[in-house]
């Protein structure tokens, strides 16, 4: 009788963090070693296959140092016995925009054509959950099969996996650190036969998969368990990723389905660790400025450029080399995508090169948007006498349509100067506000001009700006005189301020009490800021068993009102106790006074409430959240998430504390990118965000409240002794940068009644308009624009869909052009309308990837009607040439 052996796939890989509780240098020489080591074990068949994980970051990390190595790489990989990507970095695909990602993929495509091929699986068993768009993004690279673990249903081994549009992947939920089931020769037999037991729970049939590995390990060969696979009665065979799914597949089992993001409470050892969405809150507010700025400004800006045609006005760049600048500035960014350095989450070695590559990025970003500008005759160079006539200045937008909104920009004169007036180019004088002025010295060189240094006024102006093109600017004139300055006036707090729609009183702890005169409903305690003890680490939150909340003190507020807005500037103190007691039980008696900074404007005519929160922050071990009181009969809220919108329940702050080792407790914190919404009709609040990813909507004591994260103050990567986490996540490692001390801004706006529902698009429109807020900038005197505002016909404006991006095709694809992405961010389906710049000939229809499906008819008048189901997306490649 022939004993029935259990099939077992085994693949022998590593997981690289690039940078974690090491340093990146101190990663890369282990790295190359490894690299090394597993080229010598392939070659003798030591291996028969290895997964170098699913980045190709790590082959440009190693051939920067070993560029011998390539062809020896290239020929495994050719044979298939290495296998890399599809990512180039792995990133935490829910802390990112939804282009960082696209742009991610493309980087690792190059790699993949460079060194012979990729990987097509889905590859991210790291991340800290996964977003509900990630399906639509791997069927946009022709990919249609994920492997996950954090946040997917722990009793489901296979899924069908589906996002808000549909987009499915057949996905294995299997975690990627099993090195120890074959590490210790003594233990492999009893290890590998517990591994397949306990994996027939969840599938029963087979087949199963090993992934032989960890982080920085180089794993034992299975060819050196041959008879300790034998003793378990398991036949292992070595295997890829493609392999193993065509297997899977081939089994035929019947697959639920899962729709969603993947955020579920995972079993043993299997961590969300949900508190990375707050940890070193600057980290995430970094990289969505620089990110904004890239995919907003800088990458339309170049489509544009590419676009127009004839001489330029002002020859300055050929444009290879400002494709090859923003190819850099997204290879920084993009190797801050890593969940360890993206989550805050790492030794602070980390993080002060992450901040330096944000640094970087940015540096480079915004002198690719001068130097284009300039192409366009359009000089923002600070150089010259300083004026005392006129400051002229454009308002430049990153939206896909034309749109109105708040413009605030500082603007250099002589110092006996001020500005007297703003002027539209046909002559209209606009209302406009001073904000503040100072003294300051102007410093100027370029290649152009010769090093300069001028004593002027800075004068910071606010305005509202009307109808800016899509993409594109429009100019403005501030006329210079006499000192004009804004009224002020002290007001006490319970004092009604009236403005527009709303009036607004500041009750003592610094939270405002709004009526919305228009439907009479009075909201209570806005923005409400409240820090509580934290005695967790930097991967979860966790409260001290003997907490205590302190709220602010307003200690003065000041009102501006002008026609332009409403500003109150409210002065306030924490006093915080300044840490955790020696038992980490209670917060401490001893006290720091934590000073706030608290401006709330109303701009005329607009319906919602802009807050920037200013905390210099001098205590430790708390979390600071800013929250919003919500309809107490809601059961759930909605918010967004890369091209679709979630709707979550409203549930109790924490979960139920976990008792067994190695479990974490539930939390109903959410990713969220820009906005989220509670209640419907006159009750209906929506809370828009720019930076800060964490937001909760929870009920305690009878009452909702929609939170948002605006600090977490910890002093420990990791710690072994938490309540809602009953081990360690890494090393005990401390992290004292990661108190975050020093000052922090903070942008959040609040939408009230109607058109703060969630389900139609003029939330996320508004939100996108918060997020990437129109941008003034002052032109170098004497160099007028070229004309009243950019050509209408020189973007794309898109009518009932958002714009995702507006860029040039990847070099990956060829054939020039542009690429027009464009999303309905709401459960409805909604027909688009482009307008096509006049120099557009040829529209194609497109995958994500920029994979040509169909070219598309574009009708008179330089239209082209798209329809977007629900939570659709359209991408669409615009080619200039004859119609």
């Amino acid at each position: 009788m022939i004993e029935h052996l259990d099939t077992c796939h085994v693949i022998s890989h590593v997981h690289w963090d690039r940078e974690w509780y090491r340093g990146f240098d101190g990663y890369r020489g282990r790295l190359v070693d490894l690299v090394e080591r597993v080229c010598d074990s392939l070659d003798d068949d030591t291996y028969a296959t290895f997964h170098l994980d699913g980045q190709t970051v790590v082959l440009a990390d190693v051939l920067e140092i070993r560029p011998d190595l390539e062809p020896r790489l290239a020929g495994l990989i050719a044979d298939g016995r290495l296998t890399v990507g599809p990512w180039h970095v792995l990133a935490d695909n829910q802390l990112v925009s939804a282009e960082n990602l696209v742009r991610n993929l493309f980087r690792a495509r190059r790699w993949g054509n460079r060194i012979g091929r990729l990987s097509t699986v889905g590859y991210s068993p790291d991340a800290f959950g996964h977003p509900a768009d990630l399906p639509r993004l791997l069927v946009g690279f022709g990919m249609d099969t994920a492997l996950v673990w954090r946040g997917a249903p722990p009793e489901l081994a296979r899924f069908r996996w589906r996002a808000p549009d549909g987009s499915e992947v057949f996905t294995v939920n299997q975690s990627y650190h099993q090195t120890e089931v074959l590490w210790d020769a003594d233990a492999s037999s009893v290890q590998l036969r517990a591994y397949v037991d306990a994996e027939k729970v969840r599938l029963p049939d087979g087949p199963w998969l090993l992934l032989n590995g960890g982080d920085h390990l180089v794993p034992q060969p299975p060819s050196t368990r041959e008879q300790h696979s034998a003793e378990a009665r398991v036949d292992l065979i070595e295997s890829t990723l493609a392999d193993f799914f065509a297997a899977a597949r081939e089994s035929g089992a019947s697959l639920p389905v899962i729709d969603g993001e993947l955020r579920r409470p995972g079993n043993r050892l299997t961590f969300l660790l949900p508190g990375t969405l707050s940890a070193r809150t600057y980290v995430k507010l970094a990289n969505e400025h620089v990110q904004t700025l890239l995919e907003r400004f800088v990458e339309p800006q170049l489509a544009r450029l590419e676009l127009r045609s004839g001489p330029s006005t002002i020859p300055v760049s050929d444009s290879r080399s400002l494709s090859g600048l923003l190819d850099h500035a997204w290879d920084l960014v993009i190797k801050n995508s890593p969940h360890d350095s993206i989550c805050g989450c790492s030794v602070d070695e980390v993080h002060r090169t992450t901040t330096v590559r944000a640094e970087r990025a940015v540096e480079t970003g915004e002198l690719l948007v001068q130097r284009m500008l300039l192409e366009e005759g359009l000089d923002t160079r600070r150089y010259g006498t300083p004026p005392t006539e006129k400051v002229d200045l454009v308002v430049l937008s990153g939206l896909g349509a034309v749109v109105s909104g708040p413009v605030v920009v500082e603007v250099a004169t002589d110092v006996g100067s001020s500005v007297t007036a703003l002027v539209t180019p046909d002559g209209h004088e606009i209302p406009f506000e001073i904000e503040s002025t100072r003294l300051e010295t102007v410093f100027e060189a370029d290649l152009d001009l010769l090093p300069d240094s001028r004593q002027c006024a800075i004068h910071r102006i606010a305005f509202t700006a009307t109808d800016v093109p899509a993409f594109g600017w429009k100019a403005y004139t501030a006329r210079l005189g006499g000192a004009v300055v804004a009224r002020a006036q002290e007001v006490e707090t319970g004092q009604p301020i009236v403005s527009g729609r709303f009036s607004i009183t500041v009750n003592p702890d610094a939270s405002v009490r709004v009526q919305d005169r228009d439907t009479g409903v009075v909201h209570d305690h806005i923005g409400r800021l409240v820090s509580t003890g934290d005695r967790g680490d930097s991967y979860n939150y966790d409260p001290p068993a003997n907490d205590s909340a302190v709220e602010p003190r307003v200690t003065g507020v000041r009102v501006t009102e002008t026609p332009v807005r409403t500003r109150l500037e409210i002065t306030a103190s924490l006093l915080l106790p300044a840490a955790l007691t020696a038992d980490r039980d209670s917060r401490s008696a001893e006290c720091v006074s934590v000073p706030l900074t608290i401006s709330i404007e109303h701009w005329r005519d607009r319906d919602q409430l802009d807050w920037a929160v200013s905390i210099d922050n001098k205590a430790d071990d708390h979390r600071l959240r800013f929250e919003v009181p919500v309809d107490s009969t809601a059961t759930q809220w909605t918010a967004d998430q890369h091209w679709s919108a979630l709707t979550r329940p409203i549930g109790p702050e924490l979960g139920e504390l976990p008792t067994g080792p190695a479990l974490e407790a539930a939390s109903g914190v959410a990713p969220v990118h820009s906005w989220a919404s509670v209640g419907t009709g006159a009750n209906a609040v929506a809370l828009l965000t720019r930076g800060l990813p964490e937001i909760q909507a929870y009920t305690a004591g009878g009452a909702s409240v929609l939170a948002v994260t605006v600090l977490r103050a910890v002093g420990w990567m990791s710690r072994f002794d938490l309540r809602t986490r009953t081990t360690g996540a890494g090393p005990m490692l401390p992290v004292p940068e990661a108190q975050c001390h020093g000052v922090l801004t903070a942008h959040l706006s609040i939408i009230f009644g109607t058109r703060a529902e969630a389900g139609s698009l003029h939330l996320p429109a508004a939100a996108a308009l918060r997020r990437v807020p129109l941008q003034a900038f002052p032109l170098r005197p004497g160099h007028p624009a070229p004309s009243a505002q950019s050509e209408p016909g020189d973007a794309p404006q898109v009518i009932g869909a958002l714009v995702s991006t507006w860029k040039p095709v990847d070099q990956t694809t060829g054939g020039g052009g542009s690429v027009l992405r464009i999303s309905n961010p709401t459960p409805q389906a909604v027909t688009a309308s482009v307008h096509l710049p006049t120099r557009v000939g040829t529209v194609e229809r497109a995958r994500i990837d920029e994979t040509v499906l169909a070219t598309l008819p574009i009708a008179h008048g330089n239209r082209l009607t798209v329809e977007l189901g629900p939570f659709g997306l359209e991408t669409l490649i615009l080619r200039a040439g004859e119609r």
